[in-house]
């Protein structure tokens, strides 16, 4: 599913235009994005949560010379699995 699929099952499922679902649906990116470079952690009961993860730098190798490479450490978004998205996916 992409973006404008989601936006047309958002629209469908309550009751709003396209045009409010997509604003919606921009607002929610928008707004967690944000708390997330903030370094807050999201988190939606049963869906999940969204948070910050530092990454310590490492050493690496070039996969075509096979010579060591430094990866400097950076900040990255992780997303967990809340425990009801999880058994829905699962089928239980």
């Amino acid at each position: 599913m992409n973006k404008g699929e989601l936006v047309d099952a958002m629209a469908e499922s309550s009751g709003l235009s396209k045009a409010d679902a997509e604003r919606a649906l921009n607002a929610f990116i928008d707004s967690v994005q944000g708390a997330v470079a903030k370094g807050d952690k999201v988190t939606l009961p049963g869906f999940g949560a969204f948070a910050q993860t530092q990454r310590s730098a490492r050493t690496g190798r070039n996969p075509r010379t096979g010579e060591p490479v430094q990866i400097p450490a950076s900040t990255s978004a992780k997303f967990t699995v809340g425990a009801k998205f999880k058994s829905a996916v699962a089928g239980k």
